[in-house]
């Protein structure tokens, strides 16, 4: 079972926007508004960073990173039940990963401050250029060397329901988050959507037999 970050695991999308909102204004000269900052979403920061400061997109992304840092030292929970689902996961011997648009540094530093790095075996992380969610899910496929219908994306926005699609995985919609979309997805993309974690683990707990011949991930 492969996982999305910001919004599926933790609310991170606050902390995403209020690090932005540093960078640009030390880098800008001005106080960009929430739509401003997510309308930048998709890239990985750094794309970000590039688009709203080509002349010193650098500096601007050190100064995101180190905003990342300091505003998530506020947000160290996942969301409530993620813990006992991923704890299920690992009991049961499924295989699990992220697949996340954020780049590798920021995703680290949430996977760490959330305690939740040793659940995951493999993090794949965005592209500068644009959203590559079905290459990234794609690589997780190939490393476990497993068929998409093997597998399930746990995700909260439409984008990541189509990107499970896509690759052929069963899409799982995370709508307990407040800014979730994957009730605008399509039907015919969605496997089930899950208004709470709770459900999420009922449908594991249903959907997903013990596999004891599995290595066993997480701690």
């Amino acid at each position: 079972m492969v996982f999305d970050l910001d919004g599926t695991l933790a609310d991170t999308v606050p902390v995403c926007v209020a690090a932005f909102r540093s960078a640009f204004e030390r880098f800008q000269g001005r106080r960009y508004t929430d739509e401003e900052i997510k309308a930048l979403f998709g890239p990985t920061e750094e794309g970000s960073c590039r688009r709203a400061v080509p002349d010193d997109w650098k500096g601007c992304l050190e100064a995101y990173l180190d905003a990342y840092e300091s505003a998530h030292a506020e947000l160290t929970e996942p969301f409530p039940g993620i813990e006992d689902a991923l704890r299920l996961l690992n009991e049961r011997g499924v295989a699990t990963a992220v697949v996340t648009g954020k780049g590798p540094i920021s995703a680290r530093i949430s996977l760490r401050r959330l305690g939740l790095e040793p659940y995951f075996e493999f993090v794949e992380t965005g592209s500068p250029d644009g959203p590559i969610k079905p290459e990234s899910l794609r690589k997780v496929l190939a490393k476990w060397s497993m068929e998409p219908h093997e597998t399930a994306y746990v995700g909260d926005v439409v984008y990541d329901m189509e990107a499970a699609a896509e690759v052929g995985m069963i899409a799982l919609g995370a709508a307990w988050a407040e800014n979730s979309t994957v009730h605008e997805a399509r039907s015919t993309k969605l496997g089930a959507v899950f208004y709470d974690v709770c459900s999420l683990i009922g449908w594991i707990e249903t959907n997903v037999p013990e596999a004891s011949s599995r290595q066993s991930y997480g701690g």
